[in-house]
């Protein structure tokens, strides 16, 4: 809703709750670029990049446990935006995944 609301308002309209990457990017009618959720950026095995531990002990467990960071190789998502410098219209779009 926020996107057709902003639609020629905004350049660029995106979510983000550090999840998947939603693959729903496209540009709206009157030129406002959009995407539901960008996505992470983050450890590759992690749980939204929480140690996969951890994780597993709250679920379970039913009991709070200390936040922790998980290590090791990480993942970038983004989105580039192309700009038309005159009409301020965003012309293309494309996710990237790195």
């Amino acid at each position: 809703a926020m996107g057709y609301y902003l639609d020629g308002r905004a350049n660029i309209v995106f979510g983000t709750h550090t999840h998947v990457q939603t693959s729903d990017e496209t540009i709206l009618e009157k030129g406002t670029g959009y995407i539901t959720d960008i996505g992470m950026t983050g450890p590759i095995k992690s749980v939204i990049g929480m140690d996969v531990e951890v994780s597993f002990k709250r679920f379970v467990n039913c009991l709070p446990e200390r936040y922790k960071t998980a290590e090791g190789k990480a993942k970038l998502n983004s989105c580039i935006f192309d700009i038309n410098d005159e009409t301020r219209k965003v012309v293309n779009v494309k996710r990237v995944n790195l």
